[in-house]
C-alpha cells in the first residue's frame, strides 16, 4: 500500500504504565509500518514513579528517536494539558490520541484513516456502541455505568456522536488545537466536551467501531470521585451548551 503525504503523530499520556509501553509501542509501530502510513508516537510521561520513562528511552533506542519522542513532564497535570504539551512536539497534520494502557488496539487505527479519508472528516472516532463495537473486561456494574452515563449524556447533549467518553479518536491538527482551546473540563469529561464544543463549531466526525479491552496491567484509574466529577461534568455542559 503506497504512503500517503499525511503524517500521523500518536499521542500517548502516561502515568505508571511501564509494563504496557512496550507493548502498546510496537503494536503500533507494526501496525504503521503494515499500512504505510508516515507516523510518530510521541509519549507524554506525567513524573511516573515506577520507571516509564526509562522503559521509554529504552524504547527510542530500539525504534529511533525519529519514531518514537518522549516529552516528560514532571508531575500529573491532566489530559487536556497533556495533548496541549505533545502537540507541541507533534510534527504530522493528523493528531491520534488513544490510551497507553492497551485497551485501544492499534489495529483500528488503518480503519481510522480510511474512514477520514472517505468523509474528508474533521474527527473520527472510535465507538464502543455502534456496529461490532463493545468492551470486554468490565464487570456488569461498570458496563451499567458506562452505557448509563453515555445514555445520560446523550439525552441531554444530544453530541451527535454515539461514544463521548471514549479516549480513542483521530483528529486533523489545527481542529484539535481549536477544540482544546474552547474546553475547559478536566478528567473524564474532558473527552465528552471535545465532542459537544465541536458539534458547536460545525466540524464533521465520523465514527469507527473498536474493541474497548480493560487494561491488562496496572490499576483503573477510575473511581467514585471520577462519577461524581462527570456528574457535575455533565450538568455543567448541559448548563451551558
Amino acid at each position: 500500500m503506497a504512503a500517503s503525504r499525511d503524517k500521523y503523530s500518536v499521542l500517548l499520556p502516561t502515568y505508571n504504565e511501564r509494563e504496557n509501553l512496550p507493548l502498546i509501542v510496537w503494536l503500533l509501530m507494526r501496525s504503521f509500518e503494515q499500512s504505510g502510513n508516515d507516523f510518530e508516537i510521541i509519549v507524554i510521561d506525567d513524573g511516573s514513579p515506577d520507571g516509564t520513562q526509562e522503559i521509554a528511552e529504552q524504547l527510542i533506542k530500539i525504534y529511533g528517536s525519529d519514531k518514537i519522542l518522549l516529552r516528560p513532564r514532571a508531575k500529573k497535570l491532566g489530559l487536556g494539558t497533556a495533548y496541549v504539551h505533545g502537540m507541541k512536539h507533534a510534527t504530522g497534520n493528523f493528531i491520534i490520541i488513544m490510551d497507553a494502557d492497551l485497551s485501544h488496539h492499534p489495529k483500528f487505527i488503518p480503519e481510522f484513516i480510511r474512514r477520514q479519508k472517505e468523509g474528508n472528516f474533521d474527527i473520527v472516532s472510535g465507538t464502543r456502541y455502534k456496529g461490532n463495537g463493545g468492551v470486554h473486561g468490565w464487570d456488569v456494574k461498570r458496563k451499567l455505568i458506562s452505557r448509563g452515563a453515555n445514555f445520560l449524556t446523550q439525552i441531554l447533549l444530544r453530541p451527535g456522536a454515539s461514544d463521548l467518553t471514549g479516549s480513542f479518536r483521530l483528529y486533523k491538527k489545527e481542529v484539535l488545537q481549536k477544540l482544546i482551546e474552547k474546553c475547559v473540563s478536566k478528567g473524564y469529561v474532558f473527552q465528552m466536551e471535545m465532542i459537544v464544543r465541536a458539534r458547536q463549531l460545525g466540524y464533521s466526525i465520523g465514527e469507527v467501531p473498536i474493541s474497548f479491552v480493560d487494561r491488562v496491567y496496572g490499576e483503573s484509574k477510575l473511581g467514585g470521585n471520577e462519577i461524581v466529577s462527570f456528574l457535575k461534568g455533565l450538568l455543567t455542559l448541559f448548563a451551558t451548551t
